[in-house]
C-alpha cells in the first residue's frame, strides 16, 4: 500500500532569499507613469504643498498610493508593497509621512483637489496623443457615462448614511470615459455625496459632468463630438436643460422614467410607427422595436429634444410592471442627435450598460470601501482612486493588444503584475528578470518594448 503524500509538492520554506521581486509585472506601471510624464505633473501640482526641508515629494508620494491601489491595495498602509521593493519603485513614504500629507491635502479643500484633476487632465490629452488609433476619440467622439455606486461603511464615518438599497455608506456619483468594445474605459470625475444623497438630484450630476467634462482635451469640452449618457435618474428637467442650453457644444442621451403621459402616448403609436431594434454589429434584435413620441409629449422639455422608446418581449418568468403596455416591456431616451436612424440611437444608448463594468473595475480598485474617516479625506482617496483607474486604462490602451486590451484590473494584476522577477547587477546596470515560465511573461516584454518606443515628456 503507497502511502498518500498529497497532491501538491512539499518544498522547503526559508526567508532569507534575495534579489527577488515580487509584483515585479507593476514596473508596466511605472513605465507607464514615466511616459505619461504623470510623475511630473503631479508634482508640480503639488509643490504648494511641499515643506522647505521634506524628504519625499508630495507628488510620488500620492503616486505611491496610486499605485498601491492599482496593484490591489485598498488603504493607505497597502503601500508598504511598494515600500518593500525600492528597485522598481524607488524610495517610497513611510505610513505616517503618507497620512500627514493626506490630512495636509484634505485641510486645503476643493484647491488640492483642483491641483490634481488639473494634472490630470493635461496628462489625459498626451496620453490620448500616444495611443493614436487606440484612443477614445479615434472615431471623433467621445462618450462619457455618468452613473452612481453605493460604497457600503462598515463603522462610523462623517457623511456616512442610510441608503435606498437598505444598506449604508456612501452615493458617489461617477464620469466615465467609455474605449468602446475595443477597450475598456476611465475615470473622468467621482463626486463624494452621503449614502441618503438622490439618485436623481439635478446639481450633482450638472457639477459630475463639469467635472468630467475638464477632464477632456480642450478639444471635447466643446462641440458636438462629446456625448454624455447616463440612466433614467438623469432624466430630470434640471439637467436635460442644462445640456440642451450647451446643444452646440454637447450631444446628450438621457434615460426618462415612463410618466403616465408618455405611457398614454406609448399606447397610441401605430404598428407601422415601430421599426425593429438591432444589435452592435447590425443585426435586427428580435422581439425588440423602437419608435420616436412627438407631439404634447415633449411639452415643457428643451427645443430640439427628442424622445424614443423601445419595446420588447420580456424573457420568460419576468414580471411585468405597471409602465410596461401590451405585454411589452416599455423603455425611454431622451437625445438631442438628429442625424441617425433612431434604432442606431437606441443602441448608443443601450450601450450605457458598459458603466457597470467601469464600477465593478472601480470596486476592486479602491472604491469597495472608503478607508478614511472625514470627508475631506476621502474625496483625496476618490482622486486616488481615479489615478489608479487612469493608469489601469493607459497602460493596456498603450500596450496591450487583442483581448488583453479589455482585462479587467483583477485579471491585470493576477496576468501581469503579480509576475516574480530576479534583479541582477551587472557592470552598472540593472536588470530586472522576468520568470520564463511565468506565462503572460510575453505579454509584459512586449508591453515593455512599446513603451520604450514612445517618446519622452517634455
Amino acid at each position: 500500500m503507497n502511502k498518500r503524500i498529497g497532491s501538491y509538492p512539499r518544498v522547503r520554506i526559508e526567508g532569507g532569499g534575495r534579489t527577488v521581486v515580487s509584483q515585479a509585472g507593476g514596473v508596466l506601471l511605472v513605465e507607464t507613469v514615466r511616459k505619461a510624464g504623470l510623475d511630473t505633473a503631479i508634482s508640480a501640482a503639488l509643490t504648494p504643498w511641499r515643506k522647505p526641508r521634506a524628504v519625499h515629494d508630495p507628488g510620488k508620494v500620492l503616486l505611491d498610493v496610486a499605485l498601491a491601489v492599482a496593484l490591489g491595495g485598498d488603504c493607505l498602509a497597502d503601500v508598504a508593497m511598494l515600500r518593500a521593493e525600492p528597485a522598481v519603485f524607488g524610495p517610497v513614504a513611510s505610513d505616517p509621512t503618507v497620512s500627514r500629507l493626506i490630512a495636509t491635502l484634505a485641510t486645503s479643500g476643493e484647491k488640492a483637489l483642483t491641483a490634481i484633476r488639473s494634472a490630470r487632465s493635461d496628462v489625459r490629452q498626451r496620453v490620448w496623443s500616444l495611443a493614436g488609433e487606440n484612443a477614445p476619440d479615434a472615431d471623433g467622439q467621445v462618450t462619457v457615462d455618468l452613473d452612481g455606486v453605493l460604497v457600503i461603511a462598515h463603522s462610523e464615518k462623517e457623511d456616512a448614511a442610510a441608503t435606498w438599497k437598505k444598506t449604508y455608506g456612501h452615493h458617489p456619483l461617477t464620469a466615465f470615459v467609455d474605449h468602446g468594445p475595443g477597450g475598456t474605459g476611465e475615470p473622468v470625475a467621482a463626486l463624494l455625496r452621503p449614502g441618503n444623497a438622490g439618485s436623481n438630484t439635478a446639481a450633482d450630476h450638472i457639477t459630475t459632468a463639469r467635472l468630467a467634462l475638464a477632464q477632456l482635451p480642450k478639444t471635447y469640452r466643446r462641440g458636438r463630438q462629446t456625448l454624455i449618457r447616463c440612466d433614467s435618474v438623469g432624466g430630470t428637467h434640471a439637467f436635460v436643460s442644462w445640456l440642451a442650453r450647451r446643444g452646440r457644444w454637447l450631444s446628450y442621451s438621457v434615460g426618462m422614467v415612463i410618466t403616465e403621459t408618455i405611457h398614454s402616448h406609448v399606447l397610441k403609436i401605430p404598428a407601422p410607427a415601430w421599426t425593429p431594434a438591432i444589435e452592435t454589429g447590425g443585426e435586427i434584435r428580435d422581439g425588440a422595436w423602437v419608435a420616436e413620441l412627438a407631439g404634447d409629449v415633449l411639452h415643457g422639455w428643451p427645443k430640439g429634444m427628442r424622445l424614443i422608446v423601445r419595446k420588447e418581449r420580456p424573457h420568460p418568468g419576468a414580471q411585468l410592471r405597471i409602465t410596461d403596455a401590451d405585454g411589452m416591456r416599455i423603455t425611454c431616451f431622451a437625445t438631442n442627435t438628429t442625424d441617425r436612424p433612431i434604432a442606431e440611437l437606441e443602441l448608443r444608448h443601450r450601450l450605457r450598460a458598459r458603466a457597470e463594468d467601469r464600477i465593478r473595475a472601480a470596486r476592486a480598485t479602491g472604491l469597495r470601501n472608503l478607508p478614511l474617516h472625514a470627508t475631506a479625506q476621502n474625496k483625496v482617496w476618490l482622486e486616488i482612486v481615479q489615478l489608479a483607474l487612469d493608469l489601469l486604462a493607459w497602460m493596456p490602451m498603450l500596450t496591450l493588444t487583442g483581448a488583453a486590451r479589455l482585462w479587467e484590473p483583477r485579471r491585470l494584476r493576477l496576468h501581469l503584475f503579480t509576475a516574480a522577477g530576479q534583479l541582477v547587477t551587472t557592470g552598472r546596470r540593472r536588470i530586472l528578470r522576468l520568470a520564463r515560465h511565468w506565462p503572460w511573461t510575453g505579454h509584459i516584454t512586449a508591453a515593455l518594448d512599446r513603451l520604450a518606443l514612445l517618446p519622452n515628456p517634455g
